[in-house]
């Protein structure tokens, strides 16, 4: 079995800071794309819950999309809020995205390193 691994050099974090681990890796049919939060250019995105969903998701998306993965390959997601109050609202995305075929998850709340709203991570699969 190969591993493939995206973005191994590590992307940008908040202030400029290296971010020390792989977007994804690729270990036979399976991908694990590390957790998402809201952040473009390597900066949080402000806004609500809602917006701060959208695009941590599009971000796992997008780099599903650059190891040919597509929403039919998600069997897993991680959510991490940071209040409780969030989850109706986060729910509400999520159907949005995933529609009648939803993915397993779980979903938790607790302090995030970054000072965002939510992380979201996504385990694939496909032959």
């Amino acid at each position: 079995m190969s591993i493939i691994r995206f973005g191994s050099t590590g992307g940008t974090g908040t202030g400029g800071q290296h971010l020390p681990f792989s977007r994804a890796v690729q270990a036979g049919g399976w991908l694990y794309v590390s957790g998402q939060t809201p952040m473009k250019d390597g900066e949080v995105v402000e806004g609500g819950i809602i917006e701060q969903s959208r695009l941590a998701i599009e971000n796992c998306l997008n780099i599903m999309k650059e190891a040919n993965y597509g929403l039919e390959d998600v069997v897993h997601v991680t959510v991490v809020l940071t209040d409780s109050r969030y989850f109706q609202s986060f729910n509400k995305v999520f159907k949005e995205v995933f529609g009648d075929n939803p993915p397993a998850r779980i979903c938790m709340v607790a302090d995030l390193v970054v000072d965002c709203k939510v992380e979201v991570d996504v385990t694939c699969y496909k032959e």
